[in-house]
């Protein structure tokens, strides 16, 4: 029993809670934003806990064959509870950020998008249907709660920095989005739901992929004259790490393959400024 917690505390929102926090991070380290960084990454924490477990008890383990999904229809339970701890915190913390209740909620709408089609009404189902919507709302909404949602609430004019950043943050999260979706496209189809992967041939859906990681990559490149090397090489690495992945990735099923190493993906420019950073 401990071991099968520990796994799921690494593999799913422990761990994907951290990613999203480390991103915060850096998005802060890079643009010199000043805010009350502890409540919103706090927020941003438990919304990340609370959304992921809301998404997960949702999810029919029977189309799919990961040992994590499997594993998270055996503890219904404890979903809940994560569910429920990560409301609570979550509606503490946006209390305290209320003075920016609308840009907030721009991250709510986004998240509720993502998770809406695996409701069983039948509002929500027809959601199912809108083609690539299941990737595009995930990518815009870790894009925007890690890069451009701190700019908002540090007040701060949009600089071609940030805008920079977003555009890296979006494609390569997006190309990692498509190897999920790829990896999912049996299951996807049995739910109902659309996305580049059932709609496009295999061909045409890495064509998309490869053109995600070329732009994350000449995005990070645009910041040169506005940060140093250094940095910017970390921000290539995930880039560069990713495309090296992507056989492995269409083939491996792996859960670690995919809910450690790809997700973890996310945050490794933001792990290597960190460490660079002492």
């Amino acid at each position: 029993m401990l071991r099968s917690l520990f796994n799921f505390l690494i593999f799913s929102s422990i761990y994907i809670s951290l990613c999203a926090v480390l991103m915060v991070w850096q998005t802060n380290a890079l643009l010199g934003l000043h805010y009350d960084y502890f409540t919103y990454n706090a927020f941003v924490f438990f919304s990340t806990i609370c959304s992921y477990n809301f998404h997960w008890y949702l999810t029919p383990a029977e189309y799919s064959t990961s040992q994590r999904i499997l594993w998270g229809a055996r503890h219904r339970t404890l979903q809940v509870v994560f569910y429920i701890a990560g409301a609570i915190g979550a509606l503490w913390f946006f209390w305290q950020l209320k003075a920016h209740w609308l840009p907030l909620a721009g991250g709510a709408v986004l998240t509720f998008l993502y998770t809406a089609p695996k409701l069983p009404q039948r509002i929500f189902v027809w959601l199912r249907t809108i083609a690539v919507g299941k990737t595009l709302f995930l990518t815009f909404v870790w894009t925007y709660v890690t890069t451009l949602l701190p700019v908002f609430i540090a007040g701060t004019p949009v600089t071609m920095a940030a805008v920079y950043l977003t555009l890296h943050r979006f494609f390569l999260i997006y190309a990692i989005c498509i190897l999920f979706d790829y990896r999912d496209v049996e299951s996807d189809k049995k739910e109902g739901i659309r996305s580049l992967i059932t709609i496009l041939s295999e061909k045409q859906l890495f064509l998309i992929y490869y053109i995600s990681l070329l732009l994350a990559a000449v995005s990070a490149l645009l910041l040169w004259p506005l940060t140093t090397p250094t940095i910017i090489a970390t921000l290539l690495a995930p880039v560069l790490i990713t495309g090296l992945l992507t056989k492995n990735a269409r083939y491996n099923r792996s859960d670690y393959m995919y809910y450690f190493v790809l997700d973890g993906l996310m945050m490794l420019s933001a792990m290597l400024h960190l460490a660079i950073s002492f």
